[in-house]
């Protein structure tokens, strides 16, 4: 018998993610069978083991994860009712699964999308502390609702109009990869994060985010608080946000894991963004126009370009 599935399609970018794909998709294959592949050129069996679980793939040239995952808005070719992100190192839990299928071709009208927690897990443990759980992330929206932020780093889908909801259960994220690898990441993410930091000083371009809110969704406390974040000195606020997060919000009690985890996530990588940061003022200046060319002489990347 064909299973029921409800009016929803997946969107996922990948990039060389055969140690991924098929868990992502398995776990995905009870609520839907139209999932639309965004790949950037992998090289690896990504493209055949996605076409093998019945996902359509397109190819498209990286720039940065929301251009990218905005044409996967654009030329999704399933017209359903609602979308949906993931990412291929994710996965849903099946009680997800099944309250999705349960509660899309039930909802109001005036509800326009649904947050759903995300795990992490990392050397293959839950980080429970730490504020990273529960992380509510706005992952299944109406199609024609919602777009992604025009941002290099920390993306978010921002919606139009309409209520939001929470679903009850977990999506995991568990990449498979070695710390070698999580590294190299962490130092390509630094220099898309050091863009994001300098825009709320220089705002190179004029694109619609989320509304900075303290008191709003996560999203919007997230975009506030990154804005304060930046005002603060270089090299000063990455002790500060570990010290926060490993003691007051008791990251220590996800053990020698957790350690590496926050150590690196929530120092390290905040002191290599400072550092380039720091490189960016000395090799540039403070001219915005001066900083706009650097990153494109020395990382290919247009930050003033309209996306």
């Amino acid at each position: 018998m064909t299973p029921s599935y409800p009016d929803l399609a997946v969107i996922l970018l990948t990039f060389n993610e055969e140690k991924h794909i098929e868990r992502c998709l398995k776990s995905l294959l009870p609520v839907t069978d139209k999932i639309f592949i965004v790949d950037s050129g992998s090289t690896d069996r990504t493209v055949e083991l996605a076409e093998a679980l019945g996902a359509r793939v397109a190819q498209n040239p990286w720039v940065n994860y929301a251009t990218q995952f905005n044409f996967g808005i654009q030329n999704c070719p399933f017209q359903t009712k609602w979308l949906m992100r993931m990412d291929s190192d994710e996965y849903i839990l099946p009680e997800l699964a099944r309250e999705i299928a349960q509660t899309l071709p039930n909802v109001a009208s005036e509800v326009s999308g649904f947050y759903i927690k995300r795990r992490v897990m990392f050397m293959d443990q839950w980080i429970r502390y730490g504020g990273y759980y529960p992380t509510w992330l706005l992952r299944i929206w109406r199609s024609g609702k919602g777009h992604c932020e025009e941002l290099w780093m920390d993306e978010h889908i921002k919606i139009s109009e309409g209520e939001m909801l929470r679903m009850n259960h977990d999506l995991v994220d568990h990449n498979l990869n070695n710390l070698t690898w999580w590294t190299q990441k962490h130092n390509l993410y630094a220099i898309r994060e050091a863009i994001d930091l300098l825009n709320v000083k220089y705002d190179f371009g004029d694109v619609e985010i989320v509304t900075p809110r303290f008191f709003g969704t996560q999203e919007q406390r997230k975009r506030y608080l990154k804005i304060k974040y930046a005002s603060l000195p270089l090299f000063t606020r990455p002790f500060l946000y570990f010290l926060f997060r490993y003691f007051i919000k008791m990251g220590f009690l996800d053990g020698k894991r957790g350690l590496i985890w926050h150590f690196l996530q929530g120092f390290w990588y905040r002191f290599l963004v400072d550092a380039k940061i720091f490189e960016v003022y000395h090799r540039a200046g403070i001219s915005k126009e001066a900083i706009a060319r650097f990153f494109l002489t020395e990382y290919g990347k247009d930050v003033l370009e309209k996306r």
